[in-house]
This record gives C-alpha cells, structure tokens and sequence, in this order.
C-alpha cells in the first residue's frame, strides 16, 4: 500500500515537473517569436529612418497591403514597436517569475526522483 502511494506521488511529480518543464518551454517560444518581430520593426526603422518624409511605401495592415508615405508610417512602426518591447518584458518577467517557482518547487520536493539531475 505505501508503494502505491509513494509510485502515485512520483507520478504527480513528475506530472507538476513536466507542467512547469511545458509552461517555460512555451514562454521561452513567444518570448523567441516577439523579440524576432521587435527586430523587424526596428529594421524597417532603420530603413526608413533616412528617407524623405514624402517618399512612397507600403506597409501590410491586417493582411493588406497599404500604400502610405514615410511621414506616415514612421510613428505607427515606431509604437508598435514600442508594444513589442513592453509586451518583451513583460513575457521576460514571467519566464522568470515562473522558472523561480520551479526551482522553489524543485527544493520543496527534494525527495522527487523525477526532477533530481535536471535543470
């Protein structure tokens, strides 16, 4: 009876760790996803930076492609750009809020065989 019960907490364990193992993995994805959009945006930035205001561009809003000027699509760019970033440290904050109560779980439950050896 007490291995039934030690093997079904290991298995809750395990099942906990591997939550938290799925919940980081997936941060770690959007996190990877925003950061390469916030690095589209500032390359467009850079691009436009130097050209005249009156310049042609266009510019994908919601699946379409719009034609616009430069004066006009710099400060759209530049805010959600500056989105990006904001929604970058947010999803930072919580890959880390989440990785220290993995790593505070992990001590509370030294005795989990699942975890022990694993970062």
């Amino acid at each position: 009876m007490a291995d039934q019960i030690s093997s079904k907490k290991q298995q809750d364990l395990q099942v906990q760790y591997s939550n938290f193992k799925t919940q980081l993995q997936q941060l770690a994805q959007k996190i990877g996803d925003i950061e390469q959009d916030a690095e589209e945006h500032k390359l467009v930035l850079e691009t436009l930076e130097p050209l005249p205001g009156q310049r042609k561009c266009f510019r994908m809003i919601n699946g379409v492609l719009v034609e616009r000027t430069v004066k006009d699509t710099m400060p759209a760019v530049r805010s959600n750009s500056d989105g990006l970033k904001r929604v970058l440290d947010d999803l930072v904050k919580q890959y880390q809020k989440r990785q220290d109560e993995m790593d505070k779980w992990k001590v509370r439950e030294d005795r989990c065989r699942c975890c022990r050896g694993r970062s």
